[in-house]
């Protein structure tokens, strides 16, 4: 199965959803980080928005996450 970028910014989404929802991140102090609206980050969590891709790169960077943390080993064609 092809991930196209759509389904990757899903996951990314997701991954937030759950570090807030942890109390690993707050929404506050992300969005400040990033340079955007606490209420846009929020709309986006919700599924009213989307990043840009510039911004999907800041999150990515400030995690210190890889796309390839978003995909399954399984998922990974060789």
């Amino acid at each position: 199965m092809a991930i196209d970028f759509g389904e990757l910014e899903g996951r990314l989404i997701r991954h937030l959803q759950q570090r807030v929802r942890s109390g690993e991140i707050s929404e506050r102090s992300l969005a400040r980080v990033l340079g955007i609206s606490q209420p846009h980050l929020h709309n986006v969590l919700k599924g009213k928005y989307f990043f840009s891709m510039t911004t999907a790169d800041k999150i990515l960077r400030h995690l210190n996450l890889d796309l390839l943390d978003l995909i399954d080993p399984g998922e990974r064609r060789r």
